[in-house]
């Protein structure tokens, strides 16, 4: 049975791996004729952290705050994947067309990358690969591991090519 691809999840943290994968998330969503929604996962601080700022600055501040915040991310991102389909627009045609979606959301990065790829019905996830410690190079990052380990969706993971 061919697999039918018409909702892709492309999750992006904006880091250069992200940007790498964001061309194959489109490339696929032209060759299929899919949609994409791009996710964007604001991590929360720990509770501790939380709890003593709102203590210091009052709920209603902190609130305030946090959507301020939850803006200022929403809009960085969109600029930033307005540049990504800038940078492909010859190579992929309508790139915006594509793009079904943009979430930006807080919680666990990959809880909510899986979360959002059943709510959105997903076909497949599409991601960068980043590691942040000296075995980046023997594992993948570890975002983009638990999902592959949770999800039932496949997930497509995209190293950036060495320089």
């Amino acid at each position: 049975m061919v697999p039918e691809i018409k909702k892709i999840l492309y999750a992006t943290d904006l880091s250069e791996s992200a940007r790498h994968a964001f061309g194959y998330a489109a490339d696929l969503a032209q060759r299929y004729g899919a949609m994409m929604t791009i996710l964007y996962v604001m991590e929360n601080m720990s509770h501790l952290v939380e709890t003593e700022v709102k203590e210091t600055i009052g709920q209603k501040e902190w609130d305030k705050l946090k959507l301020e915040r939850l803006n200022y991310v929403t809009e960085k991102t969109k600029a930033r994947l307005e540049g990504f389909c800038r940078e492909m627009n010859s190579e992929i045609d309508s790139c915006r067309l594509l793009v079904e979606d943009i979430l930006v959301i807080r919680g666990n990065p990959p809880e909510e990358i899986i979360n959002t790829s059943k709510g959105i019905n997903a076909d497949m996830i599409v991601m960068g690969s980043y590691g942040h410690n000296i075995l980046e190079d023997a594992f993948i990052g570890g975002t983009a591991r638990k999902v592959v380990k949770q999800s039932e969706k496949p997930v497509l993971v995209i190293r950036l090519p060495k320089k």
